[in-house]
């Protein structure tokens, strides 16, 4: 019984995940060894929209993203202005 609602909570854990993504975001996800480049870059795309609205963007933040060479198939662009200090 243990098992089955393991498998069970897997394949609605891996269709939820799945549905989500275009096949532009698989094909960047799959092109490298892992999500993100790091922690860093992880917590900046959790705190900014897909679609790039309301960004959160410091000056650390693209400093960091320089040096770690982030990626991704959504590019937060920001003018000067909406760049903040940390």
């Amino acid at each position: 019984m243990r098992a089955c609602l393991l498998h069970i909570t897997l394949a609605v854990m891996v269709a939820a995940t799945t549905a989500c993504a275009s096949r532009e975001d698989w094909n960047m996800w799959l092109s490298h060894n892992t999500h993100f480049a790091s922690g860093d870059h992880g917590w900046f795309s959790l705190a900014n929209n897909k679609d790039g609205s309301n960004p959160k963007v410091s000056r650390s933040d693209i400093e960091e993203s320089r040096q770690e060479n982030w990626w991704g198939v959504y590019a937060i662009n920001v003018s000067p202005s909406q760049i903040f200090q940390n």
